[in-house]
C-alpha cells in the first residue's frame, strides 16, 4: 500500500483513533463498521452515487438493468405466492440506495406495474417496521453488513483486526485464541475464513418482526463447507471504480467490502423464525423457473432484435453474467 492515494485520510484515522482507543486496534467487524457505515468517514454515509455503469461508482448490480429486473421478481414473488391474492401484501424492499434529499427511495418497482396492495422502500440504514402480510426483498442487502476474519495459524484459529502504525492500517492477529462452534478443529496452515455473521443478525432482525408471506433476497454465498474447504484465501474483497481488490485496509471509507454468504446460517435462521423449506437457486434457475410465463412473453416481443431490453434479460440470466455470479434464497412463512 505504497500508492498515497490508498492510505486512509487523515479523518479516517482520527476516526479510528476515536473508536479503537488504546491499543489501536479493532476487530476486523468493527473495523468494516467504521470503514462502511460511520456517518462521517464511512463508504456508506457519503453522498456520492455508488451503484452504476459510469466512471465514477463502484460497481453494478441486477437494479442496474432497469425496470426488467423488477419485473422479473415480480413475476416470480406472484408464482411463490401461491393461490394468494397479491393484491394483499405489501412488496417491501429493504437496502435500497438512500434517497437524494426531497426524492423518494428509488426501489426496484420504480417505473414497474405491479400487482401488489403497496410498494416501499426502506433505505439502507434506515429502521425497519414490517407488519402483515409482505414480500420482503433484498437485493446485495446481507452481502454488505460486516465480518469477521479467522485464520489457521501454528496450529489454531486467530481472530484477525486491523491496527494503526504511524498513519498506516495493518492485518493484526488479535490477543487469545479464537473460539467459533463453526470452525473445525483443524485446517490447513494459513486458511482464511471470512465469517458473515452480522448478516445472520440482520436476516434475524427481519425475521423476527411480526409479518407473514415470502421474503427474498438476491446475493452471492457458499454452503458452510465450502467456505470451510474450497476457499483457502477467504472470499472477502474490496470494490473500487469497478475493480475488484484483495486490499481490504486500502483507501477505507472510499471503497466496498464485502464476503460471500454462508446461506447455512440463513436458511437455518428463517427456519427458526417459522418460514417453511427456504431454498437457494441460481439467479438463472429462479427466473427460468418462477419467472417463465414473463421470459415466454418478453422473448417473443423482443425475438426480431437486439433492444436495452433484450440485453438486460440477457444479462441477469446469462450463466456468465449474472446468472450464475448470483443466487436467490426464499422462503415462505404461512399467515
Amino acid at each position: 500500500m505504497s500508492d498515497p492515494a490508498l492510505l486512509p485520510s487523515p479523518a479516517f484515522l482520527a476516526a479510528f483513533r476515536r473508536t479503537a482507543g488504546t491499543p489501536a486496534q479493532l476487530g476486523f467487524a468493527d473495523f468494516m463498521r467504521l470503514a462502511l457505515y460511520d456517518p462521517e468517514v464511512g463508504y456508506y454515509g457519503a453522498a456520492r452515487r455508488r451503484v452504476g455503469r459510469n466512471a465514477e461508482t463502484d460497481f453494478y448490480t441486477a437494479s442496474t438493468s432497469g425496470a426488467v429486473f423488477g419485473e422479473l421478481i415480480t413475476a416470480a414473488a406472484t408464482t411463490l405466492l401461491g393461490r394468494a391474492d397479491p393484491r394483499e401484501f405489501a412488496f417491501v424492499e429493504i437496502g435500497a440506495e438512500a434517497p437524494a434529499p426531497g426524492q423518494p427511495a428509488p426501489g426496484i418497482l420504480q417505473g414497474v406495474s405491479h400487482p401488489f396492495g403497496a410498494a416501499r422502500t426502506i433505505p439502507l440504514g434506515h429502521e425497519m417496521a414490517l407488519s402483515g402480510p409482505c414480500v420482503v426483498f433484498a437485493n446485495e442487502l446481507l452481502d454488505a453488513q460486516p465480518f469477521e476474519r479467522f485464520a489457521f495459524r501454528r496450529g489454531g484459529w486467530r481472530r484477525l483486526g486491523v491496527a494503526e502504525r504511524e498513519g498506516r492500517l495493518a492485518e493484526v492477529e488479535l490477543p487469545g485464541p479464537a473460539t467459533a462452534d463453526f470452525l473445525p478443529a483443524r485446517a490447513p496452515e494459513g486458511y482464511l475464513v471470512d465469517a458473515p455473521l452480522a448478516a445472520t443478525t440482520l436476516l434475524e432482525k427481519i425475521a423476527a418482526q411480526p409479518w407473514t408471506g415470502l421474503f427474498l433476497t438476491c446475493d452471492y454465498g457458499r454452503t458452510l463447507h465450502e467456505l470451510l474447504t474450497e476457499y483457502p484465501a477467504g472470499t472477502a474483497r474490496a470494490y473500487h471504480r469497478h475493480r475488484q481488490s484483495n486490499e481490504l485496509l486500502a483507501q477505507p471509507g472510499e471503497q466496498d467490502l464485502t464476503c460471500h454468504l454462508c446461506w447455512d446460517w440463513l436458511a437455518d435462521t428463517l427456519r427458526r423464525h417459522g418460514f417453511v423449506e427456504p431454498k437457494v437457486e441460481t439467479q438463472e434457475s429462479f427466473f427460468v423457473k418462477h419467472a417463465g410465463a414473463f421470459l415466454a412473453a418478453a422473448s417473443a416481443a423482443e425475438a426480431k432484435g437486439l433492444s436495452q431490453r433484450k440485453l438486460a434479460l440477457m444479462q441477469l440470466l446469462h450463466p456468465a453474467h449474472l446468472g450464475q455470479k448470483f443466487q436467490v434464497l426464499h422462503a415462505n412463512r404461512p399467515g
